[in-house]
């Protein structure tokens, strides 16, 4: 049983993206990602979805994302929500986002 657990922790996706705000666009990106967070949290697979205000860096989002198989992620990415966040935030963004894969850990 417990190996069946790990392979599927295994088969799993989960990101870390984080987001930083131009400076006076901090309203308009945290707007933009509580409307991806709502739509996402509908799209297959989705496992969780949320957005975190970084309490020590103003302006500054961190997204917790994970999927129920690496094929769900892919198809989430290609979503037309998606893809208009991604395109509708650019101008919004101190500098470009950045996704961290990130892995559960396991007990023995």
């Amino acid at each position: 049983m417990t190996h069946t657990t790990v392979s599927n922790k295994a088969a799993q996706a989960w990101l870390m993206p984080v987001f930083t705000a131009k400076a006076g666009h901090e309203a308009a990106l945290h707007a933009a990602l509580v409307g991806l967070q709502s739509a996402s949290r509908k799209d297959a697979g989705c496992l969780e979805y949320t957005v975190f205000s970084d309490d020590q860096r103003p302006g500054t989002f961190v997204l917790f994302e994970g999927w129920a198989r690496h094929e769900d992620l892919k198809a989430h990415n290609e979503e037309d929500h998606v893809k208009e966040f991604v395109k509708g935030v650019q101008s919004l963004l101190a500098a470009p986002f950045s996704v961290t894969p990130i892995t559960p850990l396991t007990g023995p």
